[in-house]
């Protein structure tokens, strides 16, 4: 292939992309949802997210370290085989629930890992909890949830 053909095979999947990514028909749920990111408890979020839901709690994986030794980059793995319409993401350690609504594409994966910023637990033993639901494509909600502790000196100090 020679440089003039391949230069515009590339101006043509450039002029292509935006139009294959309206495709997944993605909600921005911070305008569409805006009640869900100031909720300060796990439920109240989830409710202005879905609504009055009942998730069953299996087919969801939420991983994290048992103890993180630094709120400002806790590690977290949500995974699920569940062909899903939304991964949501929720936490009860700091002011405001809502962490992340991941759009999840027809036929997509849901193996994602990312680090939150938390603060720190109860120093009497109390434990947080992340909390992941998935929006099943058969109308269903799913829900996993992990807890752990944030030792001190990590997002607060």
């Amino acid at each position: 292939m020679n440089r003039r053909n391949f230069m515009g095979f590339g101006v043509l999947a450039m002029a292509t992309l935006p139009a294959v990514l309206s495709a997944f028909d993605s909600i921005d749920f911070r305008k569409t949802k805006p009640d869900t990111w100031t909720a300060k408890t796990v439920d109240d979020a989830i409710k202005a997210l879905y609504g009055d839901i009942k998730p069953e709690e299996s087919g969801v994986t939420v991983k994290a370290p048992k103890v993180a030794s630094n709120g400002g980059a806790v590690p977290v793995t949500v995974k699920s085989d569940i062909a899903a319409k939304t991964v949501a993401v929720f936490q009860n350690m700091n002011p405001e629930s809502a962490v992340a609504v991941f759009n999840v594409p027809e036929d997509g994966i849901i193996d994602y890992f990312f680090k939150l910023k938390l603060k720190a637990t109860d120093e009497n033993g109390g434990n947080g909890v992340i909390t992941a639901i998935v929006e099943g494509a058969d109308g269903k909600f799913y829900k996993g949830k992990v807890a752990l502790q944030v030792a001190k000196g990590g997002c607060e100090g």
